[in-house]
Order: C-alpha cells, then structure tokens, then sequence
C-alpha cells in the first residue's frame, strides 16, 4: 500500500483485482475535505432569501389568540367549496329539492296554528297566527338547526381533518352558513305569507341583516363549543337534540312573551337567552312592530361573549382533534 496524492489513497495488488489500474479511496478515510461544489456553511439571510412563500409552518402560537384571522383569510375559498358541497349533498337526488327548506317550518306552523291558534286562542299581538308563528320559527328553525350541523360537523369530516391541515373553525363555520341559506329560501316564503295577508313591513325590516348576524354569532359561537365537546364526549350527539327541543320552548317562537310567564321583576333575565331576544325582535322587525331595545342589546351582547368563549375553546383543543377522532 502506498499513500500519495494527498488526500487518496492507491492500492494496488489483490484489491484491484485483474486491472493494474490503482484504486482511489474518498477523502473520508483520511479526513474530511471541503467539497468545491458546495459551501462549507450557510448564512441565515442566504436560508431567508431562499424560504418558500407557500410553505405552512406549523407551531404552536405563544399567547393568547382569539382567532388566527392569516390562516381563516388564507383558506376563505375552502369555506366556499365546503358550503357548496354540503348544499350540493343536502339537495342531491331529492324530489322536492330546496322546498325541504321550508317544508319544516311549514308543517310546524300547521300544527302550532290549530292547536294553540284555534283552540288555545294564544294572542298573536293582532296578526294573523300563522303568520306570527311562522316569523317566529324561521329564524328559530335556522338557530337550531345550526346548532345541530355545527355541533356534528367535526365528527362528519373526521376523514378530512385526519389527513390535511386547514384552520378546522372553517368546519363549523360551514355547517352555519348551509343553514344560512335555507333561512334565505325560508324568508322568501315568509314574504310571500306577508304579502297574502295583507301584511306590509314598516322601516323595521331595515334591522332584519342585523337580527340574522346575531343569530348567525350565536349560533357560531354554541355550535363551535359544542363541535369541541362531541369529539371529546361523543354523548353530545344525543344531548344536542334533546337541548335543541327543550330550548325551543323557552323562547317565545309560538307565543307573545308576557308578565304571566316571568315576574316582571325577573324579565330582565329572559335576555340572556340569545335566542330570545334576536327571535322575538326578528318577528318584530318583519310584521313592522316596535323593537325592544333592551333584549336586543342584551342578547347581541350574549352572542358576542359565546363567540369569543367558543373559539378560544375551540381553537384550544383542536390541535388533538386528529388523535381523539
């Protein structure tokens, strides 16, 4: 064996086999050398200049953050596609297509209007109690509902959430805004009912977008707590419904909110039901009657805190969603 050449190694004999041609050995035996091709190190602006604008770091955030609004505006057409999806799967293959929309509201407000209407004569503030009862339970129907799909809605993409990152709030959120558009045909329907009683609307129907985002912030804020609950304790998919039911008859959907429920010194209480409230100033608003500031105030104040408690509780535990689903 003979060394030379500095840096390789030549053999000769035996380890070349039948060629007398020397074998070269990589610096590595004898140490390392720098390569000409590549620099011996790297500097941190060189690393920056060369980072990729589309690559997702994902880490944990220090702090406390109510919502991550770069990572909802980086996915904004994910909530259009998943709403278009799920509007698409509700409606696929159905005769009736979107008359299922109202077609709950509608065979309520039969029901409700010959048993309590007719027969209990419950007072309708001088309108038409189909009418009454149908501007209550349109948007009743839409909080509920919202309720139901946001609370499922984690559990139902389980297979989506497993495999890709997006910010998951966009899951419930989606579940909120299909039941949004099922308000939208529903009120359209209610104008048609107004319009065939004889019934026009005053100035106040200029609150009805407001009434609706409140609704829309209620139902949000509920649905995303209880999204986070049905992963963790899958019993919320029975007691979703069952509140959903009790709560409806806490609201005043079929009936005019009187002293002969609540002392008038606990009304003050009635409005931290969001629901109460935005429903009740929603019928209000549509069949020209006046609003009453108080509970609407409170209730759209109850919304707001639901919201903000829901996300954070939300965006707290999703990190363990993929490993609990």
């Amino acid at each position: 064996m003979e060394l030379n050449r500095g840096n390789k190694v030549e053999v000769a004999g035996e380890l070349n086999g039948p060629s007398d041609k020397p074998a070269e050995f990589p610096s590595a035996v004898l140490g390392p050398r720098p390569s000409p091709e590549v620099p011996p190190f790297t500097r941190s602006d060189d690393l920056a200049n060369d980072f990729d604008p589309s690559l997702i770091i994902i880490e944990r955030r220090s702090g406390w953050q109510w919502i991550n609004y770069a990572d909802l505006w980086r996915y904004r057409e994910l909530l259009y596609f998943l709403v278009w999806r799920d509007v698409k799967v509700r409606y696929k293959q159905t005769v009736l297509g979107a008359a299922w929309a109202v077609l709950q509201p509608l065979a309520m407000m039969l029901v409700f209007s010959l048993f309590f209407g007719r027969y209990a004569g419950l007072p309708s503030a001088k309108l038409p109690y189909p009418l009454f009862v149908f501007a209550g339970l349109l948007p009743w129907f839409f909080f509920a509902n919202a309720l139901g799909s946001a609370g499922h809605s984690v559990i139902g993409n389980q297979n989506l959430i497993t495999k890709v990152y997006f910010p998951r709030l966009l899951i419930p959120a989606s579940a909120v805004a299909v039941c949004l558009v099922d308000w939208i045909i529903g009120f359209g329907v209610l104008l048609l009912m107004m319009a065939g009683y004889g019934v026009s609307p005053g100035w106040t129907v200029l609150w009805v977008p407001i009434l609706i985002a409140g609704l829309v912030t209620a139902s949000l804020g509920i649905g995303t707590w209880l999204s986070a609950l049905t992963v963790a304790y899958r019993d919320f998919r029975y007691v979703i419904p069952f509140m959903v039911q009790l709560w409806m008859f806490a609201t005043p959907t079929i009936y005019m909110q009187s002293d002969k429920v609540l002392h008038p010194r606990w009304s003050w209480i009635l409005p931290l039901n969001p629901a109460q409230g935005l429903i009740d100033n929603f019928r209000s608003a549509v069949l020209g009657r006046e609003l009453d500031a108080y509970s609407l105030v409170v209730s759209s104040l109850v919304s707001l805190i639901l919201l903000v408690l829901g996300c954070w509780h939300f965006q707290r535990v999703e990190r363990g969603f993929a490993d609990v689903i």
